[in-house]
Parts: structure tokens; C-alpha cells; sequence
């Protein structure tokens, strides 16, 4: 009978703590990033932020990439866990000072301030391979397309 202790205990410290993710609609997330105040950050679009979330994870919250490097992205803009955030296993510069598993959830202000943090730096967006491959250089208006929102659609962009 201890066996079966021994092994009811284990396999609930291995089961994954729930995660309250979210996959956003579209327009929902759209209102969101305006209201967080990406419209114009940086010179990027809301098209942009939904143009690049959605490739890299579907808008979903709880979407995990590992990464071939060992590393792993996390969360609805996907932060790597070697320069965002702590997954507590990789080698990693925090620069967004939070851990991962704060990136499953559906409230994403957290996430929305490290991505603000990412764009602010050098590389801005071309840090998200995906926005590189699907999004730079494209007319994003179709992104918004049925919103109801006041973000405009498309705007002349000064990418800093």
C-alpha cells in the first residue's frame, strides 16, 4: 500500500498546475492591446501585434515552444525563457523580471509590458521571427477588419 502513496504523491507533484489560459477572438485582443496603449507604440499598428501574435501562438495564452537551444517560449507573444522570463530550468537573463508560467494566464498586462520592453529595444519587432516572415512590409488592415474599435487600420509606420 505504501507503493501506491508513494506514487499517488509523485504523479501529483508531476501533474501541471492548472492554468487559467485563454485563446482571444480576435477583436477581443485587438481591444485589449488599444487599451494597454500599443496603437502607435513605437511606430507599430495594432495590426502588428495581431499579426504577429497570431503566428506565433494562435493567440492562445498557455501555448509553450521548446525551442531546439533548450530554451522555451511562452504565453500569447511567445517570451523566450533565455531573455524574458524564468522557466527556473534554462540559464536566463530576465530582462522582463517575471517567471514564465506568469505568461499562461488570461490576464496579459504582464505579458503586454515585457513585449512593450522587447519592442522599446533595438531590434523592436524583428526580435518575433514570425512578424519578420508574415508581417513586416504587409498591410495589416485586414487584422482589424469587423473590430469595433477607433484604432486605425492602417497607419504610415516609423518603426524606432
Amino acid at each position: 500500500m505504501q507503493a501506491w502513496d508513494t506514487m499517488v504523491v509523485t504523479l501529483t507533484i508531476l501533474m501541471p498546475a492548472t492554468v487559467d489560459g485563454k485563446i482571444f477572438e480576435r477583436c477581443d485582443l485587438a481591444m485589449k492591446l488599444e487599451e494597454a496603449g500599443l496603437n502607435g507604440f513605437k511606430g507599430y499598428t495594432i495590426g502588428d501585434w495581431l499579426c504577429m501574435a497570431h503566428y506565433e501562438s494562435g493567440f492562445d495564452t498557455s501555448f509553450v515552444d521548446h525551442n531546439p537551444d533548450g530554451s522555451s517560449s511562452y504565453g500569447i507573444f511567445q517570451l523566450n525563457s533565455a531573455w524574458w522570463c524564468d522557466n527556473g530550468v534554462t540559464p536566463t537573463q530576465n530582462l522582463c523580471h517575471m517567471e514564465c508560467h506568469e505568461l499562461f494566464n488570461r490576464h496579459i498586462l504582464d505579458d503586454i509590458m515585457c513585449a512593450k520592453q522587447i519592442v522599446s529595444s533595438q531590434n523592436g519587432m524583428n526580435t518575433w521571427d514570425s512578424w519578420n516572415q508574415h508581417c513586416s512590409g504587409h498591410d495589416l488592415s485586414e487584422w482589424l477588419k469587423g473590430c469595433h474599435m477607433y484604432a486605425k487600420p492602417y497607419t504610415t509606420e516609423i518603426h524606432s
